[in-house]
């Protein structure tokens, strides 16, 4: 194949490949093919672009051989055919192969080529997407020659696994042998990472003694998603968002990114961070602040210093960070926690009640209105702490949800409001907590089953504390000990939204415990696929459905929350039934059942694949008006938005936003069904479709 070409375990640059085919193929006078994996990085590419040329030894001109079109549409020409006006042009009218689909970039992709002296055939991960009749010729194939740059031209990309076959050899082989490696940032797993509402990541850092730790995994994947398991290092570095380079050192020396061991915190460059099936977990803290770095934004950068060259498929960057100060009243989360306030529902023959609403609210899709630092939506397992108002505090937040912002007299509000620190106690709990305060009044005087210490406890707990705290009550209080204190909470908390959460405790606990039981049969580790129909079964009992069951895709993403392996544990069980149970609860209320039955509530997808739903022909957005249903996929229980629905629609200012449904507005209201109610919106219009399922992580 030439000099430099294979490296690194079979990787190398297309600016390196050159390769004579008769020294490949023992007979390619008549045909042959060729197939190999293509890694084109997105900010490095520019298109129409050539990917391979071809030349004859006779000949001193090159001309295309694998083209990508202005549309990353796929071209494969044959193998004698010189333009005139060669080396660089692309002529339309030449016959050629051409895909229907367009390339994807920053993804392994695997490309077939079958060549002769009749037929051209173009296949893409396997499958034909291309074929043309070509003249025939005599012309021999062994003096010719294909290499992936020119003296003028030279195109940024990766190949894996290039190998020329004779023709009847099965491309399809050729694409699930030896598939390449990529690395991935697990945004599914960002722990203590809050979310700003123009969908940056916030961390609080600086000094030391204010700075926090948060968490994030990598995962070494190949190119159909699976966990590669090699030994293998992954280091993290800080970088700047907008150009790539890396941060420098503070004035006081020290680095500015750390990492966390042991207690102990080093600069994250001289620890790194062993892949263990294919995942490696970072505790990391940040010691630069935006503020002092022009306010510009970061970005983490994860990559493999085993490997000779940095290939940019073996590197990973986190979102766009804004790190600040403790102090600092920076911008919320778009969304905000609304849960049901009116509804009555029952699961597996409980009945659940959820209060009385006192007042009908008209909302019920809403943006966040800015608090502080502390109230922001937090990812993974973080949770804003709960801080104690009092009555009057209350009051006013009740008057503040009565007055409430519409949008010509609709239901989505988009104009986030400031609030100062003072007033703010959590963008959730304004419109609850007047019912909070009424009806715990009815409660203050009885002598309560859980002690107020538990009850502060939990209210001024993170998501973790808060968890294990419900597991404690869920094995020694009784059902109606539980309602009592979801209903003490609200009332110490002035928010409503944490009750559903901790009303589903007790079933959830009980009933994770009897699947788990009857999956492992006192075993360690239960086998994924042997996971599958039970989780199955389970699913359709709790949300009452019966005419819809979750596709493979569905169990793909769920096997991502739980952080699954082919061995599951009960770990990585109890992680991911902590996010079904609340999905499922939520599918047995009336409306949102038969939405999901009729496929209005898109199934178990993730962020990106509801983005990429919304982008048509050449990447470009839909009609402004267009929606699709999903539910979060990083919030779990006990978080107060586990089970809720978030709508991602494209805006009339033709940009992608995501809004959080308020479902205990939509219960309060009897007067016309969600989706009604969701096209009346003026930002709705019409209900989008995600018509392939394609995994990408976050």
């Amino acid at each position: 194949m030439g000099s430099n070409v294979i490296e690194d375990d079979g990787y190398c640059s297309l600016k390196d490949l050159k390769l004579e085919i008769k020294n490949h193929a023992a007979d390619v006078n008549d045909s042959f093919s060729l197939c190999f994996w293509l890694y084109l990085p997105a900010k490095s590419s520019s298109f129409p672009s050539t990917i391979l040329y071809q030349q004859n030894s006779d000949i001193n001109n090159s001309a295309p051989f694998l083209a990508l079109t202005a549309n990353k549409e796929m071209i494969l020409y044959p193998i004698h055919f010189l333009p005139q006006d060669a080396p660089n042009s692309i002529k339309m009218e030449t016959p050629r192969a051409k895909s229907k689909n367009e390339v994807p970039l920053s993804k392994w992709v695997h490309i077939g080529c079958e060549v002769s002296t009749d037929v051209l055939r173009l296949y893409i991960n396997g499958e034909i997407t291309g074929e043309m009749s070509v003249t025939s010729t005599s012309y021999s194939f062994k003096n010719v020659s294909l290499f992936g740059s020119n003296e003028d031209v030279s195109v940024e990309g990766y190949v894996h696994g290039l190998e020329i076959l004779p023709i009847l050899s099965s491309i399809k082989d050729c694409y699930i042998k030896d598939p390449p490696m990529q690395l991935h940032v697990d945004g599914l797993n960002a722990n203590d990472i809050e979310e700003d509402n123009d969908g940056v990541w916030i961390v609080v850092g600086g000094k030391a003694s204010c700075r926090r730790k948060f968490s994030l995994d990598v995962v070494l994947t190949d190119a159909f998603g699976h966990s590669v398991n090699k030994e293998m290092e992954a280091v993290a570095s800080l970088t700047y968002a907008d150009n790539g380079e890396y941060v420098a050192k503070s004035d006081d020396s020290e680095a500015p990114l750390l990492t966390s061991y042991d207690g102990m915190e080093f600069a994250s460059w001289d620890r790194p961070s062993k892949l263990v099936n294919g995942r490696a977990s970072f505790k990391l803290k940040i010691s630069q602040l935006s503020s002092k770095c022009d306010n510009k934004l970061f970005r983490i950068k994860f990559f493999i210093p085993k490997m000779e060259k940095a290939y940019p498929f073996l590197e990973a960057y986190s979102h766009s960070i804004r790190c600040i100060s403790r102090n600092h009243n920076a911008r919320p989360s778009t969304l905000i926690w609304k849960r049901s306030t009116s509804a009555m529902h029952a699961v597996n023959g409980t009945t659940w009640f959820d209060g009385d609403s006192g007042e009908p609210m008209n909302n019920i899709v809403h943006e966040a209105k800015p608090t502080p630092s502390s109230k922001r939506v937090k990812l993974g397992q973080g949770n804003p702490f709960v801080t104690l108002k009092s009555d009057n505090l209350l009051k006013q937040r009740d008057q503040q949800s009565h007055e409430g912002h519409k949008l010509n007299g609709r239901l989505l509000n988009l104009e986030a409001r400031q609030d100062t620190h003072e007033q703010s106690c959590n963008s959730s709990c304004d419109s609850d907590g007047s019912e909070a305060t009424n009806s715990c009044k009815s409660i203050a005087s009885n002598r309560s089953p859980v002690s107020d210490l538990t009850i502060f406890t939990y209210c001024l707990g993170n998501l973790t504390e808060k968890s294990l705290l419900l597991k404690d009550l869920a094995n020694s209080a009784s059902e109606k000990d539980v309602v009592e204190f979801a209903m003490q909470v609200s009332q110490f908390s002035g928010c409503l939204h944490h009750r559903d959460q901790i009303r589903i405790t007790k079933r959830m606990i009980e009933d994770g415990t009897k699947v788990w039981s009857l999956l492992s049969q006192n075993n360690y580790h239960v086998l994924w696929d042997n996971m599958i129909p039970v989780l199955q079964d389970q699913f359709m009992k709790i949300s009452c459905c019966r005419n819809r069951i979750l596709t493979q895709q569905d169990f793909e993403v769920l096997r991502r929350i739980g952080s699954c392996q082919e061995l599951v544990t009960q770990e990585n069980f109890e992680k991911l039934w902590c996010w079904l149970y609340p999905v499922g609860v939520s599918l047995s209320q009336h409306g949102l059942n038969e939405m999901w039955d009729s496929r209005w509530i898109e199934g178990i997808i993730t962020k990106e694949e509801a983005e990429s739903s919304l982008h048509g022909p050449g990447n470009s957005l839909v009609d402004p008006g267009t929606f699709v249903l999903r539910f979060p996929t990083s919030r779990s229980w006990p978080h107060p938005d586990a089970g809720n629905l978030i709508v991602t629609y494209v805006g009339s200012d033709f940009v992608i936003h995501h809004r959080l449904l308020s479902l205990n507005f939509f219960h309060s209201s009897v007067e016309k069904p969600l989706k009604e109610m969701l096209l009346e919106e003026q930002e709705l219009s019409r209900l989008g479709r995600i018509t392939t399922r394609s995994m990408r992580f976050v």
